[in-house]
């Protein structure tokens, strides 16, 4: 068994999936307003409604994603307008993590590893 898809439910589907197209410089060539798939690859990244009502206040779910730039990365969420949890910060074990919130408030992690 394998992960095949991270799905995030949300009662703006186009809102929160254009904050993701951003963030990924990636275009799916969607603006569905009920489901759109944002990777493709390996496991998938979807943004969902499923019909049910959100509280936009998700604080059991967080996401990560590995980049190669970190600097670059901090100063496209800056431009974004997401709340920044933690700025980039490099950690014992030689990562370099940062924290924001997407629109609904799913926290988001991006990470550098030294190479």
């Amino acid at each position: 068994m394998r992960l095949g898809e991270v799905g995030l439910l949300t009662n703006d589907v186009i809102r929160l999936a254009d904050f993701y197209k951003a963030l990924l410089e990636t275009d799916n060539g969607s603006d569905d307003e009920v489901h759109q798939t944002i990777i493709a690859e390996e496991t998938m990244l979807t943004i969902y409604n499923d019909g049910s009502a959100k509280n936009n206040n998700n604080q059991n779910i967080c996401i990560a994603f590995t980049v190669d730039d970190m600097d670059r990365e901090y100063q496209k969420v800056l431009k974004s307008g997401a709340e920044v949890i933690e700025k980039p910060i490099k950690r014992p074990w030689g990562a370099v993590n940062m924290s924001f919130y997407d629109p609904d408030r799913n926290v988001v992690y991006l990470r550098s590893f030294d190479r």
